[in-house]
C-alpha cells in the first residue's frame, strides 16, 4: 500500500518501518475480518445439540471481533497508510480460508478454533519489526489480541474435550 498523507508523520518510525508494521498489521486485520465473518456465518446457521450454546457464543465472538476490527485498521491509519477494507484484499492478505457449505457444530468449532490460532501466529509475527522500532503502542495492541484469541481459542477447544 503506498502512502497518502501529504502532512509526513513523525512519530519516531522511520517511513519503511512504519509501511512493514502496517503491512503487517493488514494482514492482522484480513484474518481477523476474515475470522469475524466466518464466525458470524457460523452464528447463523449453527444447529444441533449446541445450538442455544453455540449460537451464543458466536455472537459473543462475532461482536469481539467487530470491534477488534477498527481498532487494528484505526492503528493501520495512525501509522500514516491506508487499512485495506475489501473482500478481495482481505482475499489476497488472510491466512484464513474460507469455509464452504454450512459444516456440523462441531466441525464449526473446530474451524473457528484453527482461525483464532491463525490470528495469534499472525500478530506474534509482527513482534521482531515492532520491539526492534520500539513501537509500544502496536506492542500492546498484538499483546491485548493474542490474550483474546488464545482465549478464545482454548474455551473453543475446550468444547471439544
Amino acid at each position: 500500500m503506498a502512502k497518502e498523507q501529504t502532512l509526513p508523520v513523525n512519530i519516531g518510525i522511520d517511513e519503511k518501518d512504519r509501511q512493514a508494521i502496517a503491512d503487517g498489521l493488514s494482514r492482522l486485520l484480513a484474518d481477523t475480518y476474515s475470522l469475524y465473518l466466518k464466525t458470524h456465518n457460523f452464528h447463523w446457521n449453527v444447529t444441533g445439540p449446541m445450538f442455544n450454546t453455540l449460537h451464543l457464543m458466536f455472537e459473543a465472538q462475532y461482536n469481539e471481533l467487530a470491534l477488534a476490527v477498527d481498532l487494528i485498521a484505526e492503528r493501520i491509519r495512525a501509522l500514516g497508510f491506508p487499512a485495506p477494507g475489501t473482500y478481495s484484499e482481505y482475499a489476497k492478505l488472510s491466512s484464513i480460508p474460507e469455509t464452504p457449505g454450512v459444516p456440523k457444530a462441531e466441525e464449526m468449532i473446530k474451524l473457528l478454533v484453527e482461525g483464532q490460532e491463525a490470528v495469534v501466529r499472525t500478530a506474534r509475527s509482527l513482534f521482531p519489526i515492532v520491539e526492534a522500532v520500539s513501537d509500544e503502542p502496536t506492542a500492546d495492541l498484538l499483546t491485548q489480541r493474542m490474550q483474546v484469541h488464545e482465549k478464545t481459542a482454548w474455551m473453543l477447544r475446550s468444547l471439544l474435550a
